[in-house]
């Protein structure tokens, strides 16, 4: 619902009701303003529709964590949502409500899963995926406040980022690829252009063995300035093969620009309307940049073969040796370059690296402490994590003899050549050592975001505040209503402050329960694994002031779930000991206990899995367990609709018309139809065998599904707005 919108809503009803006081239309009744304007804002009601230029895509893999992508070529915006979220996309063609779809997917799945309905339609108006534009008020109020200039915002930019964006690359790109590049995609061309680079990588060798030519020179300010202008021609080609590819099937850069990066300048191209493309254009993308760099490497060393006493081939031979140098560093597949994305195409794992070191950071050892089985899956990810590891110690082995044997001549002619001579050899060394300097500050963060965890751990024990948050956030969580204030004091004073990085397990599937928590910081993601695939589903979000495990807990189960942090969080760990300690009090707590189990058995249906713990405590308050024999009508077509029943134990048979349907069994559930649409009984159902049933009343669940659509925590991840630079 568009502001606009409401507003004339809003305008015409307060037209109506002025009208209605003034006397000209006393024939109609009054209109009560706010219960329209309620129904207005109500996200249940609102009939989401995809915009028409919205494009949708999905991606089987190979291996399993099939995806689809989502374009809004207006913003040139990319989500990436999983499976199941597919299914509710294509569900939004604007003649269902939310609360439709909701109904839709119920019936489909047997889930209830109205938040996470409400959270995709909501994160999908906002990114403008959606036929009624989406205004950010803040954002517009924020600007009418303090109002700048655009130069004045692209400084402001710069100042903060170290880059400069340019949208309108589109432009340049697709006139370049008309009226020059698409030539190179012509067969006999790409031909040629292959012979070149073959050809002068033999010369190039050639050269070398010749003995001809050094790293070092005369006029090595003059050198370096050259050397360095040609660098950056072959960075632009290298730029533009990868936009080219984009423009020859029919996508769009969406920005291009200039930042430094780790002190060295550079070019980046943002090729993100390229995750729309298929496996086999993606792996020509990722390869368009080295071809680029190896025609022009190519070319340099054939000129400089074939004119070796030319003046610029001194210059040239330095440019052929460090751009071979690079093109190799390039296709590495274990750096995050373009050699990782041709591989990561190639077999179908498009987040292979993050993968890969989250696995062995956070499951190998455990798996092989514990002795589990590993998926197939799981090998892969292993074994190329673990090679991503040893070629990075390979790579520093390297990389200092090769600067010690190659450029050690260079380096120290230019360190004694004078203040210019110094300062050009540390611009060449922030140029060529840029990726080191990357991995070093990472680490430094690493090693600082442990400090700062062990810090804050140490803290939370010397001060009590930290002690007060825990309580009052124990405290709102509704399972633990009717527990008295000194309890929750005392569970309160044992509680730990834990800290996660982002993809760490706080717990495992499978796992026996030992803690459970809560939320204080960050966003974490609940997830069911295939022990045989390795795949995963989710099944809810979590943010600050939820909790999950408290019911394996309760029941000395193991966990059902695995629960990652999706981003840097922060958790308040209640261990067992001091739950069972609070369970154990009965005589101060008489209705916690019995409450928490009566949570936990409802856990276990089907229909209520999505649910959370405190909107399972609203279904007790609402609802209870009944016992019927067998022959009982519970209820019956035609009547009105009053309440929803879950199937716990026995059968349950569905007639419609005087025939019976179907056969109802432990998990199932019926009545929803009725309450969801306010219509009668569309059927009437009779028990077959003595069952037992759990019967919510039509406030309790109208209360559910009313309030699960204002709440929810949106995933930060999922689904993911998806930028590709190059």
């Amino acid at each position: 619902m568009t502001a606009l919108q409401t507003r004339l809503d809003v305008y015409e009803l307060a037209r109506r009701q002025r009208a209605t006081t003034r006397g000209r239309k006393r024939e109609e009744s009054p209109i009560d303003v706010w219960s329209r304007l309620a129904a207005l804002v109500d996200p249940a009601e609102f009939r989401p529709k995809l915009a028409d230029d919205i494009e949708v895509k999905e991606f089987k893999l190979r291996w399993g964590n099939d995806y689809a992508m989502l374009a809004n070529p207006r913003d040139l915006l990319h989500y990436r949502i999983e499976p199941g979220e597919i299914e509710l996309v294509r569900l939004m063609d604007g003649t269902r409500t939310v609360k439709e779809i909701v109904v839709q997917r119920f019936q489909e799945s047997g889930d209830l899963e109205f938040s996470g309905v409400a959270d995709l339609v909501r994160q999908l108006h906002v990114g403008n995926f959606l036929d009624q534009p989406f205004l950010d008020v803040d954002e517009a109020v924020k600007r009418a406040i303090n109002p700048i200039t655009e130069r004045r915002q692209k400084a402001r930019q710069f100042a903060s980022t170290l880059s400069i964006e340019w949208k309108g690359a589109d432009r340049l790109v697709q006139f370049l690829y008309r009226n020059f590049v698409r030539a190179f995609f012509n067969k006999f061309v790409a031909v040629v252009g292959l012979a070149v680079s073959i050809a002068g990588f033999l010369a190039f060798i050639s050269i070398v063995r010749s003995n001809r030519f050094s790293l070092s020179g005369k006029s090595l300010a003059l050198g370096f300035l050259i050397l360095l202008a040609l660098n950056y021609v072959l960075t632009f080609a290298h730029e533009l093969g990868h936009a080219s590819v984009l423009a020859r099937y029919g996508r769009h850069v969406k920005s291009a620009g200039f930042l430094i990066y780790f002190g060295s300048p550079a070019f980046f191209v943002d090729s993100s309307d390229g995750l729309m493309l298929g496996q086999g254009p993606r792996i020509v993308q990722s390869a368009a940049g080295p071809y680029s760099e190896m025609i022009l490497a190519g070319g340099a060393a054939l000129v400089v073969w074939a004119f070796p006493g030319a003046t610029i081939a001194s210059v040239l031979y330095k440019f052929v040796v460090l751009n071979y140098l690079v093109i190799f560093m390039n296709l590495v597949p274990l750096l995050e370059l373009d050699g990782y994305w041709l591989l990561a195409d190639a077999i179908q794992v498009p987040d292979l690296r993050p993968r890969s070191l989250s696995f062995i950071r956070h499951d190998l050892w455990h798996k092989l402490r514990n002795r589990a089985r590993f998926s197939r899956q799981e090998i892969g990810l292993a074994f190329y994590g673990i090679v991503g590891v040893l070629f990075t110690i390979f790579s520093f082995y390297t990389a200092y003899f090769f600067w010690k044997e190659v450029f050690g001549g260079l380096v120290i002619r230019l360190w004694d050549g004078g203040v210019v001579t110094r300062v050009l050899l540390f611009v060449l060394g922030l140029l060529v050592l840029g990726p080191v300097l990357r991995g070093a500050i990472n680490l430094a963060r690493a090693l600082a975001r442990r400090w700062q965890a062990l810090w804050l751990r140490i803290r939370f024990r010397l001060e009590s505040k930290w002690r007060i948050e825990a309580a009052e956030l124990i405290d709102e969580l509704p399972l633990f209503d009717d527990v008295p204030v000194e309890a929750l004091n005392e569970l309160a004073g044992s509680v730990r402050l834990r800290t996660f990085a982002r993809g760490a397990p706080v717990v495992r599937q499978g796992d026996r329960a030992e803690a459970f928590y809560v939320v204080r910081r960050g966003t974490l993601t609940v997830v069911e694994e295939d022990p045989d695939t390795g795949n995963e589903r989710t099944i809810r979000i979590l943010g600050r002031g939820e909790s999950f495990g408290e019911l394996a807990l309760a029941k000395s189960a193991v966990r059902s779930a695995t629960v990652r942090a999706v981003e840097e969080s922060e958790v308040f760990e209640i261990g067992k000991s001091t739950f069972d300690h609070l369970l154990a009090d009965m005589i101060h707590l008489p209705d916690f206990g019995p409450t928490l189990q009566a949570v936990a058995e409802l856990k276990e249906l089907r229909c209520f899995s999505y649910l959370e713990p405190d909107e399972l405590t609203e279904l007790l308050a609402h609802g209870e367990w009944i016992n019927v024999s067998p022959g009982t009508t519970v209820v019956k077509q035609g009547e009105v609709s009053d309440a929803f029943y879950a199937v716990g134990d026995g059968q349950m048979e569905v007639w419609e018309n005087g025939k019976v349907r179907r056969t109802l069994g432990p998990g199932s559930f019926f009545g929803e139809i009725g309450l969801l649409f306010d219509v009668a009984r569309t059927a009437t159902v009779r028990s077959r065998t003595p069952a037992r049933l759990f019967r919510l009343d039509r406030e309790g669940f109208d209360r559910i599904v009313r309030e699960a659509f204002r709440r929810g925590t949106l995933n930060p991840a999922t689904p993911q707005a998806r930028t590709w630079q190059h």
